[in-house]
């Protein structure tokens, strides 16, 4: 029974009551329900992001004074209720929009051109993969055949699905659907074990952003995405918080070793879609308890986690900090798990912002020749910093753009679109106009004794020297580039991106497909022989994207997991 004084907030299916005593104390009581009950099917997003807050707010007043023996005005009564009400109702962050608005081309008639020749390279590469390892992971368009380096359950055909769907390739998708109702992921097509992380980020990702791009109506991709996670759950072992890196699929055993924070920590947003999808938060709990663990340790520098953790200690293993491979991610989903959920716990974005602004504390650094500005890695544990850079780490200028632009920091977005420049540096600096897969520079101060006679003379005209000299098909300068046409609006990203589809039309186009090439710097460079499905997902997705309408699918309401599949906004 309640009270004259008594005030009733009524959330459905969330219910406060907020009693103010006549004597001035106040207390409340709770009925909440499981977050996960609002999914997919039977709530809008509103509502989701709504009782959200409404968690949020009972845990923070949990953790405060529920009875106070001080005897409150009738004033204060008010504000007591007014203060719980405005901390339900509130927007958890301020988010304007990233997306510059009114985008368009300067030359739409030359969009659409290199848009075509985006479509055809990826209807080409398809159509090699199609005749000659359909079923498989990988075409290898050398020996034209096929690899299976993820689980021969056909990698670049469940890759490849999102991209069918932002290209309008619906026949191609039609065809994938159905096919992947044949695969079955309960057991490895290989000996290999199997990856949490790559499986995660390209099957599941791929299964779930399609399952919601097409409205719901592939119960399949569902089905199948909801075998694979319940065979990933064994990864999580005994009360650990952490997931270790690999699993046997046929003993339903992890392999127990040391993993790192990118494989570890880059679940969440494909593991609570899944939850959000199913009703079941299992997978949910899974992915957050792992990402919440890592961000709450001890680093080196606040945020900046370092790369590498065991599980079974649930600790840290060494001190090396990088933004590059075993790191990336994670980084990279503080940010965006956020995003895509509208949550009010600040824990995930403030650590990203704290690893950013610790990175522009105590990571950056200029080459000595160019000036061209790059994080540098670091190691704690024998105080030492490294002069390298990577492709795998050139996302990171996407990504400080995009999250200062939410949060407003100019620095940050300054930052990102200097890194940027460096980035593309090592594309315009070689002879095929693409870039090698790590490179590294002369800090102030530095020393170029090690280098050999050709990287210091490269060195010296170009402001950085190439250490691995292939490229494997990576996307990650070609995304941060994406991310910088759409935020500022500058043409020359248009130009970046148009000069990035010549050089892989000149350099990387086979016979049949397109191969990654062992020397950037060698117009006559052998291929690799191997044409990786993020291929289909990334590169081709961020080149196909850069030259579309940006309103067909804009950042403002689309997530890219790190795969570039994408997620619209809950």
């Amino acid at each position: 029974m309640t009270t004259p004084d008594d005030v009733i907030v009524d959330l459905h299916p969330w219910t406060i009551i907020v009693s103010i005593c006549p004597r001035g104390g106040f207390a409340f009581a709770v009925q909440p329900p499981s977050f996960f009950t609002f999914h997919y099917h039977r709530h809008s997003s509103f509502a989701v992001r709504r009782a959200e807050r409404v968690r949020q707010c009972c845990l923070l007043l949990q953790k405060t004074a529920l009875h106070s023996s001080r005897y409150l005005s009738p004033t204060m009564r008010c504000a007591v209720v007014l203060s719980i009400l405005s901390l339900i109702s509130a927007t958890p962050m301020q988010v304007s929009a990233v997306q510059k608005a009114g985008l368009r081309f300067p030359d739409p008639g030359l969009a659409s051109e290199y848009r075509g020749l985006v479509k055809g390279i990826f209807q080409t590469s398809y159509a090699a993969y199609k005749k000659y390892a359909w079923g498989h992971d990988n075409l290898t368009p050398k020996t034209r055949s096929y690899s299976d380096g993820r689980n021969g359950w056909g990698a670049s055909i469940i890759d490849a699905m999102s991209t069918m769907y932002v290209m309008d390739l619906d026949d191609l998708l039609n065809e994938a659907v159905n096919h992947t109702g044949t695969i079955d992921f309960r057991s490895s097509n290989t000996a290999d074990h199997v990856s949490t992380f790559e499986t995660t980020i390209r099957y599941l990702g791929s299964l779930l952003s399609v399952y919601g791009l097409r409205g719901g109506k592939d119960d399949v991709l569902l089905e199948k995405a909801v075998d694979l996670a319940n065979k990933m759950a064994y990864a999580w072992v005994g009360d650990n918080e952490l997931p270790f890196g690999c699993i046997n699929f046929s003993s339903n055993k992890p392999d127990v070793g040391v993993t790192n924070i990118a494989e570890a920590g880059t679940l969440l947003m494909e593991w609570a879609t899944l939850s959000r999808y199913t009703g079941n938060d299992t997978y949910y709990r899974l992915a957050d308890k792992a990402m919440r663990h890592i961000a709450g340790l001890e680093a080196p520098f606040p945020g900046l986690a370092a790369q590498n953790i065991d599980p079974s200690s649930g600790e840290f293993v060494g001190g090396y900090i990088t933004w590059g491979g075993g790191s990336d991610s994670y980084f990279e989903y503080l940010l965006k798990y956020p995003q895509l959920v509208g949550l009010g716990d600040r824990l995930y974005v403030n650590t990203w912002a704290k690893a950013v602004d610790s990175s522009i504390r105590h990571l950056l650094s200029r080459s000595t020749v160019g000036n061209y500005l790059y994080t540098r890695d670091y190691d704690a544990s024998v105080n030492k910093y490294s002069d390298v850079g990577s492709h795998l780490a050139c996302f990171h200028a996407g990504n400080w753009l995009y999250g200062g632009t939410i949060l407003q920091n100019q620095t940050m977005v300054d930052t990102a679109l200097e890194l940027l420049d460096g980035c593309w540096n090592t594309y315009a600096s070689t002879t095929t106009g693409i870039g090698p897969e790590t490179f590294a520079y002369i800090t102030p101060g530095g020393s170029d004794r090690l280098l050999t006679s050709d990287q210091r003379s490269f060195y010296n005209v170009h402001g950085f020297y190439v250490k691995i000299s292939s490229y494997i098909l990576r996307p990650e300068v070609i995304e941060s580039n994406f991310y910088a046409w759409r935020i500022t609006g500058d043409s020359k990203y248009l130009d970046r991106a148009a000069k990035a589809v010549d050089s892989f039309q000149k350099y990387l186009r086979t016979d049949i497909a397109y191969d990654g090439i062992s020397d950037v710097d060698d117009e006559s460079s052998d291929k690799v022989d191997n044409m990786e499905s993020f291929w289909f997902a990334e590169v081709l997705k961020y080149l196909y994207l850069t030259f579309d309408d940006p309103a067909k699918m804009s950042i403002d309401d689309y997530i890219f997991n790190t795969e570039a599949h994408p997620f619209k906004k809950w």
